[in-house]
């Protein structure tokens, strides 16, 4: 009891979906030098985005 729940649209969905494969690919063409940052950028996204990345099924 008490949980939002926040209304992502399709569209904002695929928008994430996209970045996260791009993302995904630079890096395995440029690995990080810090694994550390690699974190940032997944909260950055998830700040972004206006919720829990990893809880858009």
């Amino acid at each position: 009891m008490g949980q939002v729940i926040q209304f992502v649209s399709k569209s904002e969905r695929e928008r994430i979906r996209l970045i996260q494969e791009a993302r995904a690919i630079y890096d395995s063409i440029f690995p990080p030098a810090d694994p550390a940052g690699e974190r940032q950028d997944t909260a950055t996204i998830s700040r972004a985005a206006g919720s829990d990345v990893g809880n858009l099924a």
